[in-house]
Formats: C-alpha cells, structure tokens, sequence
C-alpha cells in the first residue's frame, strides 16, 4: 500500500513537472519579439540622417532625376533625398556618380560595384554596404557575391584580375601613401590599362569620400536595399 501511495505521488510530480516545462516553453508568445527584430531598418526610410537640412525646392534638372530613380528603381536612394537639402552639392553628386559608376570605362559596372563593396566594408560604411551590396548580388546574379564583397572579399573565389583590383583599392583606402609601381605594375600584369587604373582609383576615391559623409551623418539606406537580389 505504502509503495502505490509513493508511486502515486512520484506520478503527480512528473505531470507538475512537465506541466511547468510545457508552460515555460516559448508559444505564440515570443512573435512580437522576433517581429521587433525583423523591423530594425524600419526607420531608415524616415530618418535619413542625424543632421536636420530640410530639403530644398528641387531644380527641374533634380525633380526629373528623382521622377526617373522613381519609375526605374520603384523608389529615390535616400542618399539623394540626403544631399538634397543643397542643389549645388546635390548635382554634384550625381554628375560624379553617374560618370564614375555608369559612363563608359574599361571596367565593368559589376567590377566599380564590387569595388564599392570592398572599399566600404574596409571603412564600415552601413549606407553603402547596404546600398551597394544589393548592386553587386543584382548585377552578378549571385547573392554569396554580395555577401562576400561585404564580409571579407578575400574568402571569394575571384578571378586574378578582380582580386587585383580589389587589393589595389584596398590599399588605397587603408595606406595610400603605400602605394607604389609595384602596384600599378601588379594592375597591368592582370590587363588593366592606365586608364583603368586611373578609373579604379577614382571609383576607391568616390566612395572614400561617401561613406565618411555617410558615416559622419548617420545616413540609412533604403530598406528596400535588403531584400534586393536575394
């Protein structure tokens, strides 16, 4: 009798035992937390950046440039709607970018893209590792190319000349005053032109140049950037 009471009450402690552990398992619960973190970059489409520059009337010249970022890419890069609040600075910008990053050159507009990702990943550019990711996983088809661009380009499988490029840009960005013919001979060696690397450092140069003003204003890129290409 005295061993059926105490199986008894062994039984009773496993079911408030496993009672317990049911109830302190996560449910339905724990969704609005994981929808918390899902909307990290939700923000970035309102505060472009921590400066207060209200954005000024823009130039025909600028509204018909914002209207067509508008129809090709479904929305205007905030860091347009950031340089916006002074036309000067912001057809400046666009001159330079467009004549960087989509004129002619020997160098394709993956390989200026790819630059851009490493050259940003180097300075811990939020806004372009963002922006400029998508680019590259869009232009090559291949979403692990965007990712590496960002993580460390060295891990990728790249070809002699795009490791080459990249090195070079790299350089460039974290000890210019290192870099030498033998450099530039490495560049040729790999069938760079001198006006390719002419073209190089001055696409390494641009994005020098942008990721400190985006990193200096806190500017976010468009959240849409983060699905692109995936």
């Amino acid at each position: 009798m005295a061993k059926s009471k105490m199986a008894d009450a062994k039984m009773a402690n496993t079911k408030t035992a496993n009672t317990k552990t049911a109830k302190s398992k996560p449910g339905p619960a724990a969704a609005p937390a994981a929808q918390a973190r899902a909307s990290a970059a939700a923000g970035d489409d309102t505060d472009i950046t921590a400066l207060a520059l209200p954005q000024a009337p823009l130039s025909a010249e600028m509204e018909a440039y914002f209207a067509k970022c508008q129809d090709k890419l479904g929305f205007v890069p905030n860091v347009l709607k950031a340089y916006a609040f002074d036309m000067a600075k912001l057809s400046a910008f666009v001159a330079m970018y467009n004549d960087l990053m989509l004129a002619p050159s020997g160098l394709s507009k993956l390989e200026r893209e790819m630059i851009a990702v490493a050259v940003s990943a180097q300075n811990r550019c939020y806004y372009c590792l963002v922006a400029h990711g998508a680019a590259v996983r869009a232009l090559s088809g291949d979403p692990v190319l965007g990712e590496l661009m960002a993580m460390n380009f060295r891990a990728a499988r790249l070809s002699r000349r795009e490791r080459a490029m990249l090195d070079f840009a790299v350089k460039l960005t974290a000890e210019p005053w290192g870099v030498e013919d033998a450099d530039r001979d490495a560049l040729r060696r790999c069938g760079f032109s001198d006006r390719d690397i002419w073209d190089i450092a001055a696409v390494a140069g641009f994005f020098n140049m942008t990721n400190r003003v985006a990193s200096a204003t806190d500017m976010r890129p468009n959240s849409v950037y983060h699905a692109q290409a995936r």
